[in-house]
């Protein structure tokens, strides 16, 4: 050690001869903001916002919302490898497990707040740019601003109380902001005004067809708007329904549905196969991407858990659909659901899909042993191809789902997916929403023929659903609604009808749960559920929604220890 003093002066004369030149020259992956004001650079920041959506794992699915939407609400098993696979997921299942803690919900919060931070990082550059160095900022601005109104409209179901950041918030003040400087209705506001913006300026068409566009907005800014009018006090009950904001509803539904662009896919099928990406009834999708140049393509990793386990596939069988959801699809004798009793007679045990009427959606949604998977004539589902029967029964989700023969289909051992766009949302969902909303303000005569138009849409769903002898592979009965014939139209009936509908339409998409909360009946849902489905499946013992508690995932111990107690915990935990 007795030449120490020698070496470091050596290392000073080194250093010091070599500073001027040295600080003159940027750091190797830095990136400060005055380079970053040109064109060019902010539209990367743009697409970089872009790239937040999809950005998911199979660990934090906030793609398709499946673990927090479909497993929660009563339509999906989480599946898989037992109870201890995936457990977090588990935790949720059973909501008498879930805890402050668990590390899902922790990296969900974070991955979302990545996305928002993206588009805060993009607003500022655009801000700062002037139109005439940047024609297109005012529109880019439009779409940035979705991108956060969709990043915070999840985090908002989700855990309900969350702290909002813009872009006009300074870093260093960012520790300041609690998540209850504002009220419900104050954040719900938030996020609807970025959606008002995009839909205000946002074009009908893009060149690029990735890019968001008017009906998008308006869209979504009318799902926001329904959230918002069941107002929620602090206990998560629904106390009043707001008039005004359910006729914006309409409106907004109706300028979408007046703008001659979309329409309902011909068969159902045609919203879960890749071949008809971006067709009529897509409003705003995720987009994914394989042989794009990097390694494994942008595929959508969020379910590469949820494929079977046979030697085409091979991992790893999550998001198996309930008992009680293969129920729901059952049709009584003038081929409407059986609303109030369709859960009476467990088809499951039999596996006589032949002697029972279905509604076609039935064979679209799960994949069911004897029945071809993702209409493969030649490849027809089998109960070995689930990893843990015994636990979590025989069937498994399709619609995330690809043919392995599917051009966008990829392995990336043990998992795999696809590079297929997920639908956030359909127009079957505008047409649903705007119905709803008519409901709840006792124009339930004009809601008729929307629901009717997506039960239409199911009866002439069926020409995929064939054995490979071209036989039905399912009974199938759809009819519509008819006042007077097979139904009394009254509020009440229209109500549970239109709630009915969302379901069956929406199966396994990741919206079930949520709608439950907004209408204020999870409690009551998913009690009656875990009655009767303890019954039939081990590994909902002691499975219970707790009301007033349960309706929203607590705010991750994590998030509160780095913000050093300054976010509140949500009520109830």
């Amino acid at each position: 050690m007795k030449n120490l003093p020698i070496i470091l002066l050596v290392l000073t004369a080194i250093l010091f001869s070599g500073c001027s030149k040295n600080l003159e020259k940027l750091p190797q992956g830095v990136v400060f903001n005055e380079n970053l004001k040109t064109p060019e650079n902010v539209e990367a920041m743009v697409i970089s916002a872009y790239s937040a959506l999809g950005n998911d794992h199979w660990s934090v699915p906030y793609t398709t919302m499946w673990a927090y939407g479909s497993v929660r609400g009563g339509d999906a098993y989480k599946g898989g490898g037992g109870t201890g696979d995936q457990n977090d997921v588990h935790a949720y299942e059973l909501f008498s497990i879930n805890r402050v803690d668990l590390g899902e919900s922790d990296g969900t919060w974070f991955r979302l707040y990545v996305g928002v931070a993206r588009c805060n990082a993009a607003l500022a550059l655009l801000n700062e740019m002037g139109d005439d160095v940047f024609p297109q900022k005012l529109m880019r601005t439009a779409e940035v601003r979705f991108l956060r109104a969709h990043f915070y409209f999840l985090l908002k179901v989700l855990f309900k109380r969350i702290p909002y950041i813009d872009e006009s918030v300074e870093k260093s003040a960012y520790q300041t902001i609690g998540n209850d400087l504002y009220s419900n209705e104050e954040l719900w506001t938030k996020i609807a005004d970025d959606f008002r913006f995009a839909a205000q300026y946002l074009p009908v068409t893009q060149e690029e067809s990735s890019r968001i566009t008017k009906g998008a907005a308006q869209s979504y800014l009318a799902k926001t708007l329904l959230y918002q009018s069941y107002v929620q006090d602090e206990q998560h009950n629904v106390t009043s329904k707001d008039q005004a904001k359910l006729n914006e509803v309409v409106a907004y539904c109706d300028s979408v549905i007046n703008s001659g662009r979309y329409h309902l896919a011909e068969d159902f099928a045609e919203n879960f196969l890749s071949e008809y990406e971006k067709g009529p009834e897509s409003v705003f999708a995720i987009v994914f991407s394989k042989s794009d140049g990097t390694p494994q393509g942008r595929i959508n990793a969020g379910v590469g858990t949820n494929y079977p386990m046979n030697q085409e596939y091979g991992c790893c069988g999550f998001h198996q659909p309930s008992s009680n959801l293969v129920n729901a699809f059952k049709t009584n004798a003038n081929g409407l659901p059986l609303l109030d009793d369709y859960n009476t007679n467990d088809i499951v045990p039999s596996g006589d899909f032949k002697t029972q009427r279905f509604d076609t959606r039935l064979d679209h949604t799960i994949a069911i042993p004897g029945h071809p998977y993702k209409y493969q004539k030649n490849l027809v589902f089998q109960a070995s191809w689930n990893r843990d029967n015994a636990t979590y029964g025989n069937f498994m989700s399709m619609k995330e789902t690809v043919a392995y023969t599917d051009p966008t289909f990829m392995k990336y051992p043990p998992f795999m997916s696809s590079a297929k766009d997920w639908p956030v949302i359909r127009y079957a969902d505008v047409l649903l929403i705007k119905a709803e909303a008519l409901i709840e303000l006792g124009r339930e005569q004009e809601a008729l023929p929307l629901i009717n138009s997506i039960r239409q849409r199911a009866q002439k769903s069926a020409a995929r659903l064939t054995q490979a002898d071209g036989t039905p592979t399912s009974s199938y009965y759809v009819a519509t609604y008819q006042p007077g014939v097979n139904c009394v139209w009254t509020n009440d009936f229209a109500r549970k009808a239109l709630r009915f509908e969302r379901r069956l339409e929406f199966a396994m998409e990741g919206y079930r749960f949520f709608d439950l909360v907004r209408w204020g009946i999870a409690s009551e849902f998913i009690n009656d559920y875990f009655s009767v489905e303890q019954g039939r499946t081990p590994h909902l013992a002691g499975a219970a929604f707790k009301k007033n508690r349960d309706e929203y995932l607590p705010i991750p111990q994590n998030q509160i220890n780095f913000s050093q107690g300054l976010y509140r915990q949500n009520f109830g935990w």
